[in-house]
């Protein structure tokens, strides 16, 4: 199932948070067998450029070079080898015993690779192919550790993200406001209440869907930051009528529920849109039985009368979730960030037209590159032809310690346990 899970992803662009749950399930796979399969996928898709070198030197070619059976395979052995307690002759057999199947004209090649990766561990295969290399260390693309080093105010804590992205997330829910306290729901699913948001909980482990308080509607599965920059969008004071909130990137609809239960307390309405039909659907669904409207349009053509809360949750490289995405590190390149950021730009520009004078606009991106973040919102003003104030962000946050200098916040997985969300508020003048 983990070879499975891991060819999906490298041959269909598949996910692994959607094909293995789904394997794990046909199989009938629970308790330590489905932590087991688990733990080899996430982990060898989490560590794969890390494991293309030590397989690179111990075959003396490329990985490119490796048809791909064969190469899944010897990725998902190396990762037993180097990463767990498998012993070697154990991993060394399972893995020919796979390329037999997948591969069979590559058996001897494949035994004599993972023979040679077993000859020594993790750390001597690192003094040997880059001591200093702090992406190889800690298994992150060059590019992808620049962009921290450069979004880090306090650069030292470089090598503490790394390791916190490589350390699988938590569970968190969400307790809908008006439904359920965070106090009771932690009650009811064994969870603790979460350190920062009013709404928060986090759960030891489980699946969360199969929790009663889930199901009934009352709660919802959402990292912390996403509740926190959805609730200070809600929080934060606006001048004049405050009853039309608007949700312009709403897939897959999590802020969007989280809105929509505050704005029931507040005789406010919600109005989600989403460009793409299958995530407006899953919108539609988070937000059965709340004041939310989901319009199935792109955000950055809709029209409509001026809101005086609008959310801008936009597309983005996904780089602060990447311990919730093994796959993600490998999968994203630095050309994607061009059209992502012009996106992004021509989305909250979107946004700053539709919001009324006096009205706020988050700008909220799950990704601490300056380009996505920074840059894009000081661009997206200076073209904007009207007037714009930056508000401070951090007093909505008022348990968050370490966010940045403001006015903008940014969220990190090794100081606040939560996703790298950023949140930008702009208020129109």
């Amino acid at each position: 199932m983990a070879f499975q899970t891991i060819s999906a992803v490298h041959r269909d662009d598949g996910y692994a948070n959607l094909v293995l749950p789904k394997l794990l399930t046909e199989h009938h796979v629970h308790g330590l067998d489905a932590a087991f399969a688990t733990e080899l996928a996430y982990g060898t898709l989490r560590q794969s450029g890390s494991l293309d070198a030590v397989i690179a030197a111990a075959a003396d070619r490329g990985v490119e070079r490796i048809d791909p059976p064969t190469r899944d395979a010897l990725r998902l052995g190396a990762y037993q080898l180097l990463h767990t307690r498998v012993a070697t002759h154990a991993a060394t057999n399972t893995t020919v015993d796979l390329v037999r199947t997948v591969a069979p004209g590559a058996i001897g090649f494949a035994n004599a690779v993972m023979r040679r990766i077993g000859r020594q561990d993790w750390p001597a295969w690192l003094d040997e192919l880059g001591p200093d290399d702090v992406g190889l260390r800690y298994a992150h693309p060059p590019w992808v550790v620049r962009a921290f080093r450069d979004a880090l105010d306090k650069k030292s804590e470089l090598e503490d993200l790394l390791v916190a992205d490589n350390t699988p997330a938590p569970v968190h829910l969400c307790a809908r406001p008006g439904r359920i306290t965070a106090a009771d729901l932690a009650a009811e699913t064994g969870g603790t209440v979460g350190p920062y948001g009013a709404y928060a909980v986090h759960l030891a482990e489980g699946s969360p869907g199969d929790h009663p308080a889930v199901k009934r509607g009352l709660a919802h599965v959402q990292d912390e930051g996403s509740q926190l920059v959805a609730t200070a969008l809600a929080d934060a004071p606006v001048d004049g009528p405050d009853s039309r909130w608007l949700d312009l990137c709403a897939g897959p609809g999590g802020k969007s529920a989280l809105l929509g239960s505050l704005a029931a307390l507040r005789d406010a309405r919600v109005t989600a849109v989403e460009v793409a039909p299958h995530r407006a659907r899953l919108v539609e669904h988070a937000v059965r039985g709340l004041p939310v409207d989901v319009v199935c349009e792109d955000g950055r053509e809709f029209e409509d009368d001026p809101f005086d809360r609008v959310l801008v949750d936009a597309p983005c490289t996904g780089l602060g979730a990447l311990r919730r995405r093994p796959e993600a590190r490998w999968r994203r390149q630095p050309n994607d960030l061009p059209p992502l950021t012009r996106l992004q730009r021509e989305l909250l520009l979107a946004a700053l037209r539709l919001v009324r004078p006096g009205g706020i606009v988050a700008y909220v991106t799950c990704s601490p590159h300056i380009n996505e973040t920074r840059m894009t919102v000081n661009e997206t003003i200076r073209r904007f032809d009207g007037g714009i104030e930056q508000v401070d962000a951090r007093p909505l946050m008022e348990n968050v310690t370490d966010s940045g200098d403001g006015p903008a916040v940014q969220l990190w997985p090794h100081r606040h346990g939560t996703d790298a969300m950023f949140l930008s508020l702009l208020k129109r003048a």
